[in-house]
């Protein structure tokens, strides 16, 4: 008796990058370490899971993110949680490796990530389970400018991704000492209406009121519309902060579109706050989004030193990113023609990767139109003739596989020719 073979899947929320794929995923992560080093910006790589414990002190114990999304386990005598987000896990480097202390006036830390976050919700277009983030975090800067210039920096990643199609949304949350009169005034304009809206706005409304502005209802977001905004109860600092934030992006020349109603979705934000959206996503436009965190690292034990951050998700940057993006998977396919053909193109393949070529060829000898139809599907920019009589004049035919021109080139000009393409698509 046979049994059937168990056919596995990816988990739901999950999803395999294919290598048809990857040219675009290179081709964000390049182009973040190079515009986030223009910035003056250090890689940091933080571990995948942490202490639950720092989510929950940090993103917020009230949170959708800490009561119901966070993967969360038991390791031993230790509750451990695959991290939800990055903040927190770089604020903790910081602090255990006392990174502020190199931090002097006017020189913040700079740091930004790269990598997978995991949240249990429900599935989307540009939103898994297991997703990926670019974050950035500016440490030891309470001036305006670190809040425009981490703007613009964001602004300056999307225009290097040719998305264009984007609005730049910004607001101000208060602090401290104002937030609270924000509060009160919020939860009085709540209180007689909570009755007709959804079950998450009802607690949200007392666990932290701000957060019924992250309130997907249809319904309830028409009526929040005529809720009161955060500007009537600014205290004159966080006022004068926000003014300063939004003449600097009109320095800039940096357009945006001040939302009373944006709040972020994690407890630790005051002061600015912002996010970018995007056309073509659906009601989750959202690229990426963030703001100023001045309490975060003195709350997880460090000293009290001012932040600024912002996280992107990179599944939905690739669905908006436009244009032929990263390189081909090889530079050159070696078609061997005939078993002398073949045997030359190991050795040839084997000097020309010697120089850095990305060189493709079959395993076995194959014919012609097999070998031209495999280098059409690996991308490759080139194909390379060699034969008993291209041995014979030292010389081999080279065809561009993206024009169609053909030219005849020695061992040499191979590499020549290669290099050459590269450099007229800048990779």
């Amino acid at each position: 008796m046979h049994t059937m073979a168990v056919r596995y899947q990816a988990l739901r929320g999950t999803r395999d990058i294919l290598p048809d794929e990857i040219a675009a995923w290179r081709f964000l992560e390049d182009t973040t370490h190079e515009v986030f080093a223009r910035y003056g910006f250090r890689e940091l790589r933080t571990p995948i899971f942490e202490s639950t414990e720092l989510f929950a002190r940090s993103v917020g114990a009230a949170t959708d993110i800490v009561r119901k999304e966070m993967y969360t386990f038991k390791a031993g005598d230790e509750s451990v949680t695959l991290r939800p987000e990055n903040t927190a896990p770089v604020v903790r480097a910081f602090v255990e490796h006392a990174l502020h202390r190199t931090i002097a006036a006017g020189f913040p830390e700079r740091l930004y990530y790269l990598g997978p976050m995991f949240r249990y919700e429900r599935p989307q277009k540009g939103r898994q389970r297991q997703f990926h983030q670019i974050g950035a975090e500016l440490l030891g800067a309470a001036e305006p400018l670190a809040d425009a210039e981490t703007i613009e920096m964001a602004w300056s990643l999307l225009s290097a991704l040719g998305i264009e199609d984007r609005e730049l949304r910004l607001n101000t949350v208060g602090d401290a000492t104002c937030r609270p009169r924000y509060r009160k005034a919020l939860t009085e304009w709540l209180t007689p209406r909570l009755p007709v809206m959804c079950e998450d706005c009802r607690r949200r409304a007392i666990e932290n009121p701000l957060r019924v502005f992250d309130c997907k209802i249809e319904a309830d977001r028409r009526l929040l519309e005529d809720a009161p905004g955060m500007a009537e109860s600014l205290c004159a600092p966080c006022a004068e902060h926000f003014d300063a934030v939004r003449s600097t992006l009109d320095r800039f020349s940096i357009a945006y579109v001040v939302d009373p109603k944006l709040v972020r979705g994690l407890d630790y934000y005051q002061r600015t706050v912002f996010e970018v959206v995007a056309a073509g996503l659906g009601a989750q436009n959202a690229l990426l989004g963030g703001g100023r965190y001045d309490g975060l690292v003195d709350e997880l034990g460090g000293p009290a030193i001012p932040g600024f951050g912002f996280a992107a998700g990179m599944e939905r940057l690739v669905l908006v990113m436009r244009g032929t993006l990263g390189s081909a998977s090889s530079d050159l396919l070696l078609v061997g023609l005939g078993e002398i053909g073949f045997l030359a193109s190991i050795d040839l393949a084997r000097r020309l990767r010697g120089k850095g070529l990305r060189v493709a060829m079959p395993l076995t000898e194959r014919p012609l139109g097999a070998q031209m139809k495999r280098a059409e599907r690996l991308g490759a920019r080139f194909a390379l003739f060699v034969g008993e009589a291209e041995l014979a004049r030292g010389r081999f035919g080279l065809k561009n596989l993206t024009t169609g021109d053909q030219i005849e080139v020695d061992e040499a000009g191979i590499e020549v020719a290669v290099r050459a393409e590269r450099n007229d698509h800048g990779r």
